[in-house]
């Protein structure tokens, strides 16, 4: 569990409460449910109208992310491609067949699949690199649902806070209903510019973090595959994974 993610959420909601009642106010004010809902359901139906569906619904699964992040060990990674490469050196390439299914990743065991059935060096880092094209532009497309949702999420408050004044403006004469129009066209801005700020901006970039790590594995694993396929000696395929990260 990525505890700094829940750590910083908590921190940027006990901040603004906590100014807010040091401040002489009641936490209870910043309590609107019809802001809410014109915030949040706004911002929903905004980025449901710009996202595909698939890319809609792999965005909000990939949210666990923020807490739960994919596992991504590059020690073990290198430790793996060196035995792969260490193995072939000994018996041959075709002694690693028996690992292909073994293998639970698809990339890798598509990867080493090739390697196996003899593909040259250049044509196998083609064949990978457009794979990690492929997932990196289907990837950045689903954690940009949050970032889309950061863009909208301001606006709609501000829609939500011109509902608030034309409420006031209609019920002038009733002075009884004024306040709560007032609320909500305050409160609708602080939600959108609060979820876009707290929420949903520093979410996508997050996701986009991970993202990254994941496409440098792959990167890795293609290096590591090539350098197998060229017949590099074990340490210098290993040496050259390691420049992968500090």
């Amino acid at each position: 569990m990525d505890r700094t993610s829940i750590l910083g959420l908590l921190i940027g909601f006990v901040a603004i409460v906590g100014g807010q009642i040091l401040e002489g106010g009641h936490v209870g004010s910043l309590s609107q449910p019809t802001a809410m809902l014109i915030v949040v359901g706004g911002t929903l139906g905004a980025v449901m109208l710009q996202s595909p569906y698939a890319t809609f619904l792999r965005g909000a699964r990939m949210v666990k992310w923020v807490w739960y992040p994919p596992v991504v060990n590059h020690q073990q990674l290198i430790q793996q491609i060196s035995g792969w490469s260490q193995v072939s050196r000994r018996e041959g390439l075709l002694a690693l067949d028996s690992v292909v299914n073994e293998l639970k990743d698809d990339f890798t065991r598509k990867g080493l699949q090739l390697l196996v059935d003899g593909a040259e060096p250049e044509r196998l880092r083609e064949v990978l690199e457009v794979e990690i094209s492929t997932f990196e532009q289907e990837m950045k497309l689903s954690a940009r649902v949050w970032e889309a949702a950061g863009g909208y999420s301001p606006t709609i408050g501000i829609l939500g806070a011109v509902m608030g004044l034309i409420q006031v403006m209609e019920n002038l004469s009733d002075p009884s209903k004024l306040g709560a129009g007032i609320a909500v066209a305050f409160v609708a801005t602080i939600y959108g510019v609060g979820l876009a700020n707290l929420v949903y901006l520093p979410v996508a970039n997050k996701l986009k973090t991970h993202i990254n790590r994941l496409i440098v594995q792959r990167e890795m694993i293609v290096d590591g595959l090539v350098g197998i396929a060229n017949g590099d000696n074990p340490r210098i395929i290993e040496s050259r994974l390691r420049g992968y990260f500090l």
